[in-house]
């Protein structure tokens, strides 16, 4: 059985969570994307919703987190090497999001990590050997 997994999350100003992204290396599904929301994708079976926050609210019917004051989850992507880790943390970096933790290096995990512009926390590793 194959699953995919979509994480929606809350997004201010989908235009700068685009670009932001989209400065990382990924990309955007334009049959999933529109004025309301973004379809980024991260592999073949996993994608997270950029959601305009009143859109995100159509769903949840909750008020959304405010990211300066806490966390609601964290977004763990494991890439391939700490080369790999490197280029997308410094590219989050210098597309404008914040350094969440310093570099940790603990074996066998390297792991970098940032917010990106809406204040979400991503967390990039690479291990040694990832579980099946």
């Amino acid at each position: 059985m194959t699953t995919k997994i979509f994480v929606n999350l809350p997004v201010k100003d989908l235009e700068v969570s685009t670009s932001f992204f989209t400065a990382l290396g990924y990309h955007f599904d334009p049959d999933y994307t529109d004025d309301k929301a973004g379809c980024l994708v991260l592999g073949d079976d996993i994608f997270v919703m950029l959601l305009v926050e009143p859109y995100f609210t159509h769903f949840t019917g909750r008020p959304v987190m405010d990211t300066a004051a806490g966390n609601e989850a964290i977004v763990a992507l494991g890439l391939d090497t700490r080369a790999d880790v490197d280029r997308v943390a410094d590219a989050a970096l210098g597309a404008g999001g914040k350094q969440a933790h310093r570099t940790e290096e603990q074996s066998p995990m390297y792991t970098r990590s940032f917010y990106d512009p809406d204040g979400h926390h991503w967390e990039i590793f690479a291990l040694e050997t990832m579980p099946a």
